[in-house]
């Protein structure tokens, strides 16, 4: 019987980095000397990769302004980092959740835009770390809605599509997992709304982490 595999997005869905990503997307656009974005559609380019976010928020930009946005973004993210000032609560009952699903056998992946670094540190500032058996991330795959994260998580996780699900806050999320053939569980606490999630593939979209994992039973 394959295992039974739950990949979960992280901003939006295990943490709430809205006011990390938007405050370094500002000091990224205020180091090349540009205005700050749109906060609303910073929030919504949440999920993507920092390249594919880059295009989203100034598409009629020159390859090499965007270049220097990734790169003054992931400056500015990692002083943050660095000098104990980056905050990413994690949403409130997300803890009780996984471990309610590794009790029950699932195992947990993790499918994220952010980067490796980005993603080891949020998880171990909160104590998670050990519950993800795969973590997969922009730095090492397409962006989503690519499936190949979740192809990669699968494939650690000895699962099949059938029995795997993704949950996450967008729809870039959503229709990750139709494109690979896995079960698609919206969230309602993230960025992108019901439905949009649902127009995008989800089966449902769960009000809070006690509801998803009703769903999930």
């Amino acid at each position: 019987m394959s295992a039974r595999l739950a990949v979960f997005d992280c901003d939006g869905t295990l943490v709430d980095g809205q006011a990390a990503v938007c405050n370094a997307m500002d000091a990224a656009f205020a180091a090349l000397g540009l205005p700050s974005p749109d906060r609303h559609l910073v929030r919504r380019s949440v999920g993507l990769s920092l390249p594919q976010a880059m295009r989203s928020l100034l598409p009629d930009a020159d390859e090499e302004l965007r270049q220097g946005l990734d790169l003054a973004y992931r400056n500015a993210f990692r002083t943050a980092r660095e000098a104990g000032e980056l905050v990413e609560p994690l949403y409130a009952g997300v803890r009780e959740l996984l471990d309610a699903l590794r009790e029950a056998g699932w195992l947990l992946a993790v499918a994220t835009g952010k980067s490796d670094r980005g993603l080891e540190h949020c998880l171990a500032t909160h104590g998670l770390s050990r519950h993800f058996i795969s973590l997969q991330t922009a730095d090492r795959h397409p962006s989503k809605p690519h499936p190949a994260m979740l192809e990669a998580a699968l494939f650690d996780a000895g699962a099949l599509p059938e029995t795997a699900v993704m949950i996450g806050d967008t729809a870039y999320d959503m229709v990750m997992a139709v494109n690979a053939g896995v079960r698609a569980l919206g969230v309602d606490w993230g960025y992108h709304s019901p439905a949009e999630l649902v127009e995008a593939g989800a089966e449902a979209v769960a009000r809070t982490p006690l509801n998803l994992l009703e769903l999930l039973s």
